[in-house]
């Protein structure tokens, strides 16, 4: 699994209006100038994070966005998934139930079953407030 630009570029997006929760909105052009981001690539991932319904957008003059939850609310798994579509290690894995004609005799499924059921439990058990925080059970993180 390799995690894109635009997955990367999203959780420090996310991080940076986390580290400034309970502030007002957040304008796209201060996150890029924190984050070294172009805004235009910011403007390019904002829609898939609306659609997951972790952010809160304001327009005008003031606008801006905000994190639609807490820090501690919100996963990495969830801002991930939001990126990059899917986080499933083969493609025959995006389908529920598993539509794959080879699926009820293919002897590696379980094996990439078992690696995505790790990837979620440790990406859905990490929030945007512990890395803030840096202080879970994961050690220490670099984005």
């Amino acid at each position: 699994m390799k995690i894109s630009t635009r997955g990367r570029y999203s959780l420090r997006m996310m991080l940076d209006l986390a580290q400034h929760y309970g502030e007002d909105f957040i304008s796209l052009k201060d996150i890029s100038a924190r984050q070294d981001i172009s805004k235009k690539y910011l403007e390019q991932i904002i829609p898939f994070l609306n659609r997951s319904n972790l952010l809160i957008a304001n327009r005008g003059h003031m606008g801006g966005y905000q994190l639609s939850r807490q820090p501690s609310q919100i996963t990495i798994f969830e801002i991930l998934v939001s990126a990059e579509g899917s986080l499933c290690p083969v493609s025959c894995m995006d389908n529920e139930p598993n539509v794959c004609p080879r699926a009820n005799e293919c002897i590696t499924l379980p094996l990439w079953q078992g690696l995505y059921k790790k990837v979620y439990e440790y990406l859905n058990g990490v929030t945007l407030q512990d890395l803030i925080d840096n202080k879970t059970e994961y050690g220490d993180y670099c984005i």
